[in-house]
């Protein structure tokens, strides 16, 4: 594996959350919102991992060499809770990272995606938590109100009753604080002004509190 994929496993939160599940076994992982070329990037850093994606359509930034890597993809409406096309007790992890957001009845979404993990499956989530309504408007997002495609707020408390409620234990959440990003802070910040010509809000993410996530373990 080369340096910057090194890297970008130990300093990414999700690719980090990742590794501390699976280390380097094999693993079945269905990415929710699976969009940004994730499917390219986590094969890359995770070879024996299956990957299998699902969102509202495959248009959103990803490639054709994205779908080569991919086992499946569900194009599938989340707020219309059918996912009776994604097969029960099959994956060993599932990341929904900024998707919960963008639904009115996330609360209802969640303990349908949870029959899709194994039993000692592991669900990564997160989101814009209530600090980001306080946070100044930026260009990429850093108040929840930024993207208008934001439709309601979630919390740690809620979704851990969520969660516990569905034969899960919560192992680790609260505000999302990667201490490599704030520390690489000036040079995110240099990089975003070279290649857009203006300052990126998510840079400010972790210095702020911007995000919230839960770590949950299936029973």
């Amino acid at each position: 594996m080369s340096l910057s994929l090194t890297v970008r496993k130990i300093v990414n939160v999700k690719y980090s959350f990742l590794k501390r599940s699976f280390k380097n076994a094999p693993f079945r992982l269905l990415d929710v919102g699976a969009g940004n070329h994730s499917a390219s990037k986590i094969t890359s850093i995770f070879p024996h991992c299956e990957y299998y994606g699902l969102d509202l359509n495959k248009d959103y930034a990803n490639s054709e060499a994205d779908f080569r890597v991919m086992k499946g993809f569900y194009e599938l409406d989340l707020t219309k809770l059918d996912y009776s096309a994604v097969p029960d007790n099959y994956f060993d992890g599932i990341l929904m990272s900024h998707v919960i957001e963008h639904l009115y009845n996330g609360d209802e979404v969640l303990p349908l995606l949870i029959p899709k993990l194994k039993s000692n499956g592991r669900f990564y989530i997160e989101y814009p938590g209530i600090k980001s309504t306080k946070l100044p408007s930026m260009y990429g997002t850093l108040n929840f109100k930024d993207d208008d495609t934001h439709v309601r707020l979630y919390s740690v408390p809620e979704l851990k009753k969520v969660f516990e409620a569905n034969n899960c234990t919560v192992l680790n959440c609260g505000t999302r604080r990667n201490y490599y990003y704030i520390i690489a802070l000036p040079l995110r910040a240099l990089l975003s002004m070279i290649k857009l010509g203006k300052l990126q809000g998510n840079v400010f993410w972790d210095l702020l509190g911007f995000a919230e996530f839960l770590e949950v373990k299936k029973k």
